[in-house]
Order: structure tokens, then sequence, then C-alpha cells
């Protein structure tokens, strides 16, 4: 039965993109684009990305390694409304970067995107003969970066799901946050009659433990998503709900049980997929953000969990190459960038270590993509520098410092950064103290040709990720 329901839930979804790629062929709504997934955990930097992207697309001279621009071939680029969602709050998040005393983009707490228009000259001698001026438009799509780890919720059912929350909340570190969770479900019997009181204790107390794994422990694998993000749900009993231990024999109709068991798909179907059928299933490109650093600096159980997370999202899109019709009517992503972020965190002679520990990192995640045959490549990036190098010598050794100002004080300061391990930490490298990477300010985020200082490889990650789309 599960084979089969996620059988016709896959070819249901299959005939959603056709239906949806003819009626944009038949209305004349295709166009020569690019939906790009800038896919990110919490506090991945998403938000800020997405900022600095649009920003040098629209200011192009700082994007010196980007092909269409160092080739002198791009004429005009502008902002335009993405069609079917609010307009990004570019303007508002560009104008907190560019204050005397910049402040970061605050977090995404809805559905939002953009979309910039490119008006360039084609590379190649026959397409100039064609049609040598050509419209290309990027599109992005913003959201709370909770929302992501919902997506792997549709391919579960109830039963799935309460058993693989139920072995999570036994792991060492979420145990205690599930402490108080856990003995009340101890007093639940998942047949019993409906008790809407005690339901909504049970799912109060699982809330709770979810917002304590991602505000005091710093998780990222949290689900469901919407139980712990800012955004308001107008009916409540969407997430009245909580994992239960259940019995191997069916639940009686009016069972707390069954009772949860239908909000759970309630939630499913009413929030998660529409959200990945009307966003997620038709990019063609993605940019996978990993906030290396902090993973780092809180332990082996977060990086592990970090790197939990990124799996199981990255299992949830659609991968392959195909022919620009079949490509228009069902898109699959054919092409994605593993981006390490905060570059401006570490050393220069760091990055190399960087991209490569995230090649070993995201190991379970590209291994599944190559085998979907789509290509990727991974980068040390900073969306916008938070920092300046500086050299000091030290007992006659030449170090490289990071000048920057620091979050937690707001004065700035010159430190030496620490370095990266090239492969997976030991178990000493996590009790000696090794990762203490520091969070500093973002600086001012400059206008016109001095653009290219103000991040680490922007242009290079959209060379990767879109820039044979602007031949």
């Amino acid at each position: 039965m599960r084979f089969g329901s996620s059988l016709f839930t896959a070819i249901g979804d299959e005939l959603d993109g056709l239906r949806r790629g003819l009626t944009d062929l038949a209305t004349g709504m295709v166009r020569d684009r690019t939906r790009l997934a800038i896919t990110g955990l919490r506090r991945s930097g998403k938000t800020v990305l997405t900022t600095c992207l649009a920003h040098h697309l629209l200011e192009p001279s700082g994007l010196p390694f980007l092909s269409v621009v160092a080739e002198n071939r791009l004429d005009a680029t502008r902002l335009v409304p993405l069609r079917d969602l609010p307009p990004f709050p570019l303007e508002e998040a560009v104008a907190g970067l560019a204050r005397e005393t910049p402040i970061w983009p605050q977090p995404t707490d809805r559905l939002s995107g953009l979309a910039i228009e490119m008006l360039y000259r084609t590379g190649h001698r026959l397409g100039r003969l064609i049609d040598p001026t050509r419209r290309h438009f990027i599109e992005i799509v913003d959201y709370p970066g909770e929302w992501l780890l919902d997506l792997p919720l549709l391919e579960h059912d109830f039963r799935t799901f309460s058993a693989h929350a139920l072995a999570l909340a036994e792991r060492p570190i979420r145990q205690p946050a599930a402490a108080a969770w856990q003995e009340l479900l101890k007093e639940v019997d998942p047949q019993a009659p409906g008790d809407p009181a005690l339901e909504a204790r049970l799912a109060e107390a699982y809330r709770t433990y979810l917002r304590a794994c991602q505000e005091e422990l710093g998780l990222s694998f949290i689900q469901p998503g919407r139980f712990v993000d800012r955004s308001k749900i107008a009916d409540e009993e969407l997430i009245s709900f909580c994992p239960l231990p259940l019995p191997a024999s069916p639940l009686p109709h009016d069972s707390i049980g069954a009772r949860f068991e239908r909000r759970f798909e309630r939630y499913r179907d009413e929030l998660v997929k529409p959200f990945y059928r009307d966003n997620f299933s038709r990019f063609d490109r993605q940019i996978v953000l990993v906030d290396l650093l902090t993973a780092l600096n809180r332990g082996p159980d977060h990086f592990e969990d970090v790197q939990e997370s990124l799996a199981t999202v990255v299992r949830s899109f659609r991968y392959g190459s195909g022919s620009i019709l079949t490509n228009w009517l069902t898109p699959k992503i054919d092409r994605l960038v593993f981006a390490a972020t905060k570059a401006d965190h570490i050393a220069p002679s760091q990055h190399a270590a960087m991209k490569q520990l995230l090649e070993i990192m995201i190991a379970p995640s590209s291994r599944h993509t190559r085998f979907a045959g789509a290509p990727h490549e991974v980068l040390a990036v900073a969306a916008l520098r938070s920092t300046d190098v500086v050299r000091t010598e030290l007992h006659g050794q030449v170090l490289s410092c990071l000048k920057g100002r620091l979050v937690e004080t707001g004065q700035e300061t010159v430190l030496f950064p620490g370095e990266l391990p090239p492969d997976l930490p030991e178990p000493h490298d996590w009790t000696s103290g090794r990762f203490r990477f520091r969070d500093f300010a973002p600086r001012r985020l400059p206008r016109g040709r001095n653009g290219a200082a103000s991040h680490i490889r922007l242009d290079q990650l959209l060379e990767a990720a879109v820039g044979d789309r602007l031949t």
C-alpha cells in the first residue's frame, strides 16, 4: 500500500507539471529563463545571498568572473516582478547593508520572489547572425528556512513520520529537550478515544521540544518546520498533532492516533504539497548553502545534524537532464553548486581546506545528484565581505589575520581566525577547542565599480549556476 501511494503521488505530480508546462506554452508565458533555487537551512545566509546576487546583477561591474560581464556582452539589467508571489524586499535589504553602520537583512518569514531581466549579446558567431540580442530572466524564490525540512514529509505517512521523529528524540543531544514531551507520551494510548485537552497538551509539548532543539541547541533537523517558524497559520488544527508510538493494528476512527494522523495528512497535503508543487518542483538550477563554520563551532552532533539535513533535503528535489521541451513541461534541476558560506571569516589560505571539507560533508547528497545526471561544483563564498585580511608577525612567523567588527562586542578587532581540517575532524579536534570561529558584522555594501571587492566568488557562483545560459 505504501508503494502504491507513493507511485500514484509521483504520477500525480508529473501530471501537474505537464499541465502547468502546457499551460505556459499555450499562453505564451514560457520565456528564456532560469529558475534558480537558493537552498539553505535556517541561518545559512540565503536572504543575504539573494540580496547580494540581485544587487550585483543590477550593478554588474562587480562580477568580473561572470563571462557575460567579462566579455562585455551584457547591455542592461532590470528588476521585474515574479508573477504569483509577493516581491522580495530587495530595496529594504540593500538599504540596510548600505547604511553607515550596516545591518543584516531580517530573517525571512514569508514566501517572496524576484526576477532579474538581462539584455545581452550572444557570444556565438552563428547566434549573432540569427538573434544578436537576447533576453534572459533569472528567477529566485525566497522562503523561511524552516519550511525546507518539510519537503521530505511528502514521502512519509503518519506512521513513518512518527517512527523517525521518535528515534530522533532519543539521540543524546536531543533527549533532555524531549524529556517533558516523552513523559507525557507515556500517559497516552493512541487507540484511546480523542481527548481535545490531552491532544493540545501533546502538541504544545512537542512544539516546545522542537523550539528548544532550534533555539537552544542550534539543531537544523526540525520537523514539521512550520511548528517553529514565525509565520501564522490560520487553521491551528494543522499544527495540533505530534508523533506517537503507534501499534501495528489499525487505529479506531475516533482515537487520538487517528485524529493526529488526519491532521498530519492535512498538514502535508494542504501546506507542504502546494509549496513544493508551486515553487520547488519548477526549479532547473540550484545553489545549496552550507554554514560549515557554525556546524564546526557547535560540535560533532551539530555537524552530523547539518549533514543529515542536507542529504534529506537534496533527496526532495528532482534532478536530471532533458531536452528544452521536456524541461519546460516537467522541469528538473540539471546543475547545482554547493557553497560554503562565510569564506570571509577565515584566511584565504584556508579556502581550499574549506572547499575540500565541504566536498566530504556533502558526499551523500552529491552522490544522489550525480546518479540523477546533475553535475555539481563546490565553492567557498561570501556574499558580502565582513572582514579585511591583514598580515601580522608572531615569533618570526607571518600569520594571515582578519580585521572586522565582532557581532558580540561591536568592536573592530584583529584576530587569527584559526584553521580548518582538510578532512573530517578527528575526535581530538572536537575536544581541543580548535573550532572557535567568530561572527563578524557586515561591511558596508559598496556601489559602483568597487563592487568586486565586496564579496568572495559571488561571480564564480553565478557563472557555475547560470553562466552557460548566457552564452
